[in-house]
This record gives structure tokens, sequence and C-alpha cells, in this order.
């Protein structure tokens, strides 16, 4: 098969395409063939060596952990999903190698769910580690209806996910962004607030009373900012800044791979509450070019790779 590696860590400039050994489909896998994976920042800084004290990576690595498409081979025991069913997933094992920036990927069942018909190929990749990151940072919080909710980089992979899935929780959501990414937030179903001197009294204007939860998907001070417009304190979560909220008594989230979790945001986007905005998609072959971009930190929903 056909896949982009890295021999060593090393930057989007080390990536290669090359051609390597079909996965082999353990127990309790199935062998997909790839129609899209999406680009995550951690993708970038895995392959870097930034995760190398906490994650077991071997190599020739191939990066990527979401995927969509189609099952082409069942393993033993692997009774949820059949020849032919359309996937998706974020197909992370216990060690990091045999990513899905590839033609094929074997994948746990435990980590994929039936691709949702609403989505096409490139929106169903760009779900599951961002859409899965919000909606467990969600239930982390219990955040439900009638709350008021702020959320951090809103316009980004996850928060753009975690905007949408906060609206159909019944939540009010307040969104950070640039300016030039408000009108997009307000289609979501967000009220946009800028960054910056003066978040707090921005915020207020929209809420006098505080929020009732914080999520944080950028780091850069969120948390501690956001501190003073919790009506209880605690109800933050942050994939960014974990120190900052376990010290205010927070929860510092790691994305879980949950077939449940990824059946529930199927079907939201099944019934017309969720959709992904593809960025920009690239082929297979030009992986580092969708690494560079991702590393300007200023894209808009996702970034996804095509085979």
């Amino acid at each position: 098969m056909k896949a982009i590696a890295l021999e060593k860590y090393g930057s989007p400039d080390d990536l290669r395409l090359v051609d390597l050994p079909d996965p082999k489909v353990a127990p309790g896998e199935v062998l997909i063939r790839v129609k899209a994976a999406a680009v995550n920042p951690v993708d970038w800084k895995l392959a870097a060596g930034y995760l190398d004290p906490i994650m077991e990576v071997r190599f020739p690595l191939i990066s990527g952990w979401d995927v969509a498409g189609v099952v082409e081979q069942v393993g033993l025991d692997a009774t949820e999903f059949a020849v032919g069913d359309e996937v998706f997933g974020y197909a992370r094992k216990d060690w990091t190698q045999n990513g899905t920036y590839a033609e094929l990927v074997s994948a746990p069942v435990r980590t994929l769910a039936k691709k949702p018909a609403a989505l096409t190929w490139e929106q169903a990749a760009g779900v599951p580690l961002a859409g899965l990151t919000a909606y467990q940072s969600l239930k982390r919080l219990g955040v439900a209806a009638g709350e008021t909710v702020l959320i951090h980089a809103a316009a980004g992979g996850v928060g753009s996910l975690g905007v949408q899935i906060a609206v159909a929780l019944g939540a009010k959501v307040i969104g950070t962004a640039s300016e030039r990414n408000h009108a997009y937030l307000r289609e979501l179903g967000a009220e946009p607030v800028t960054y910056g001197d003066g978040l707090v009294e921005r915020v207020r204007e929209l809420a006098p009373d505080g929020v009732d939860a914080v999520l944080d998907f950028v780091g850069e001070g969120a948390v501690a900012q956001s501190l003073p417009l919790l009506k209880q304190p605690g109800r933050v979560a942050s994939i960014a800044d974990g120190q900052g909220a376990l010290e205010a008594g927070g929860h510092y989230v790691w994305v879980r791979p949950s077939a449940e979790d990824l059946t529930a945001l199927a079907e939201l986007a099944d019934a017309g509450k969720l959709t992904v905005h593809v960025d920009k998609a690239f082929p297979l072959a030009e992986a580092a070019e969708a690494w560079r971009l991702s590393q300007e930190g200023r894209t808009r929903g996702k970034i996804v790779l095509t085979v």
C-alpha cells in the first residue's frame, strides 16, 4: 500500500510517500480502505517528538488517527461490522505506528462507528478526534440545556464542533474567535466575541451573570482569563492548559476512542445538527503541505487528506 511515513522524528520536510506492507488485521479489528484522513495538530506534534515522554512511537511511523472509509476485511470476532460497511473513527491503538495517512489501515472496532450518511468522506474524516474531544469535554462538565458555555477557539476544528454539540444540547454558546470568523460562528449558533484585552467585559455584555462552563481549546492564558466569569468554580475543561484547568478545580481532557460517543456524533450529523467545514483538502501525497497549513494555526474547521 501507499502511505505517508517518517523514518524518525522530524518535520513536514521529512514526510515521504512510500510503499509499505498492507496492515495485519488482529482479532477485534477490521481493515479499512481509506477514503479520507483528517489532519490534527497532534499529528505533527507527535511526529516532532513532543509526546515521546508519554506515548510509545515506533518507526516507520504512519501518522494520523482520523479515518473515514470502507471495511475491506473483518478480523476474528469483529462482528460489529461487515465487508462493505462505510465507517469512520478515531483509530488510536495502544502504540503509534500504523496510522491513517495510508491507503489501508487496520482499526479496533471499539474505535469505529458507521459513517453518517449526511456527511461526505472528507467531512466524516474531520469528525472523530475533534468531535470526540468536544463531546467528551462537554460531558465531563455536565453541560445541559439552558446553560451558558464559553468556548475558546470556537472557529477551529474542535471548537466549531463543540459549538454545534453544545447548541444541540440546548446551551447558549459564546465563542471566542478572530473578527474574520464571527459570521461563521453565528452560522453555527454561537455569539462571537473577539480575543484579547477586555474579553471579560465583552463576555459579560452577553452574559451579565457569568457563564456556567468554559471549554478551552487554545491555551494561551484562556483558562486564567475565564475564571472570573464562572458562576461555579471548577466547571472548566482544557485540552491546551491542563495545569491551569486542574489548578482551577477543572479537567484536563485527552480524547479517548469511543464507538458509543462516535455513534452519538453520527446521529447528530444525520439529524442535521452537526456538520464539518473542510477548510482545505489535500491529496495524500501533499501531506507535508497540509501540515504546514495546520502549523500556521489559523484554520477554520478541518484540514483533510483524500486517498
